[in-house]
């Protein structure tokens, strides 16, 4: 039995490196260019914390050239949810679409790319706590955002 697992093994393996199978994250693979993607984004709260999450999610290494750069526009829109009785929201929807654009800097043809994100948040009488649960709302559309982002990527750079 044993010895059946273990040639079912290397045959599977066979098949696999055969097929042109490369691994996503392996040497060579289109993970591996994600950390040499320096990222710009627009000058405002929310660029700036999606600049900051794409940074984490891709890994960026400071100290290498880098071999791409991504620059995003970002746009949001809050709609009111609920009422309360002195018609005053009690929760908004915050819904945050980024255009995403990879040049090569060693030159070619740049790729593009959209996401959108919503996320909700309460709101509260209080102006610091309204304020707090704004930026709540921002930083998890921005993590999402970094999150859909650095797919679209991987997809995009496992095919070039």
């Amino acid at each position: 039995m044993r010895r059946a697992v273990v040639f079912a093994s290397v045959i599977a393996g066979i098949a696999l490196s055969a097929c042109g199978f490369t691994p996503l994250y392996g040497d060579g693979g289109a993970g591996a260019s994600l950390t040499r993607i320096a990222v710009s984004a627009q000058d405002d709260r929310l660029g700036y914390r999606l600049r900051e999450q794409l940074e984490d999610a891709l890994a960026f290494n400071r100290s290498a050239t880098p071999l791409y750069r991504l620059t995003t526009e970002v746009q949001q829109s809050r709609r009111p949810l609920g009422r309360r009785i002195d018609d005053t929201a009690t929760r908004y929807e915050l819904t945050v679409k980024a255009a995403w654009t990879l040049t090569p800097t060693s030159g070619g043809a740049p790729l593009t790319g959209t996401e959108t994100v919503t996320t909700t948040y309460g709101s509260a009488d209080q102006p610091y706590a309204a304020i707090a649960a704004q930026q709540d709302g921002e930083d998890r559309a921005a993590a999402e955002l970094a999150r859909l982002i650095r797919l679209d990527l991987l997809q995009a750079l496992a095919g070039r």
